[in-house]
């Protein structure tokens, strides 16, 4: 069998890391946690669990995951957020690839599902979101810092796993929004720095759009009142990135 080494980077996620952690036992031979501060019981459940406990100051998302990386001594990498967790399936597959049937020059991907207040969202845009996760140590980096990319070292070949990565967002309407106003600045800045601008009647169209799109064309009302208030939110996610983002144009005209 060739070996996985699993990196996760935290920040007070004694709420969720439990269960990722749990999902990884019997498929990884090491799991590195790199953590920016955490003040809560991140890190006794981490040690509970055998997990590689570092302490790494924030230096953005890609950052974290390239210096985890580093720590890393397997075949194979798996990056998981901490509120992730390997479904049944998905951990038959990677089973499989891990007993001699992972190929040289091929990343993996995998379809993952998230939950919004107990409800799994199969629509509006947010499945199967698949995201290239596994990886041979050293063929890969991250780049970015709002919504981090994966470079390659060389050409590959991009396979998708059976099953679903379970992602458990968001535990209230609250946190969605604390959570969407802290990227979508992000997400303002970055577009300003490449140079993007936004006019007024684009302001209004863009979020309409991405409520239309998501709520009738990709099926968000098959998710009930769920999919409506992600629907909803994703617009005002929209709305906001770009109002953001003239005002930082105005404020940089000054």
């Amino acid at each position: 069998m060739v070996t996985l080494s699993a990196v996760i980077i935290t920040h007070n996620e004694e709420r969720n890391i439990e269960r990722c952690l749990a999902s990884l036992h019997g498929i990884a031979s090491e799991i590195i946690v790199v953590d920016s501060g955490s003040t809560d019981g991140t890190e006794a459940i981490c040690r509970k669990h055998g997990a590689l406990f570092e302490h790494h100051d924030w230096e953005g998302f890609a950052m974290q995951k390239n210096y985890a990386e580093t720590l890393a001594t397997g075949d194979w990498v798996l990056s998981l957020d901490a509120d992730e967790a390997i479904g049944d399936r998905l951990r038959a597959s990677l089973l499989h690839l891990l007993s001699g049937n992972a190929c040289e020059g091929v990343v993996y991907s995998m379809n993952r599902l998230t939950n919004y207040c107990g409800h799994w969202i199969r629509h509006c845009g947010w499945y199967p979101d698949t995201k290239v996760r596994l990886w041979q140590r050293g063929t890969t980096h991250w780049e970015g810092d709002v919504h981090e990319q994966l470079v390659y070292s060389r050409p590959m070949k991009t396979i998708r796993l059976k099953g679903d990565l379970l992602h458990y967002s968001y535990y209230s309407l609250d946190e969605f929004a604390n959570r969407q106003r802290y990227y979508y600045q992000l997400a303002a800045q970055e577009a300003y720095e490449k140079g993007r601008h936004c006019g007024r009647l684009a302001l209004w169209l863009r979020p309409l759009w991405r409520f239309v799109r998501d709520y009738l064309l990709r099926g968000g009302f098959l998710d009930g009142e769920a999919g409506y208030t992600v629907c909803r939110m994703n617009a005002h996610y929209t709305f906001m990135k770009y109002a953001t983002l003239r005002e930082i144009m105005k404020k940089n005209l000054n």
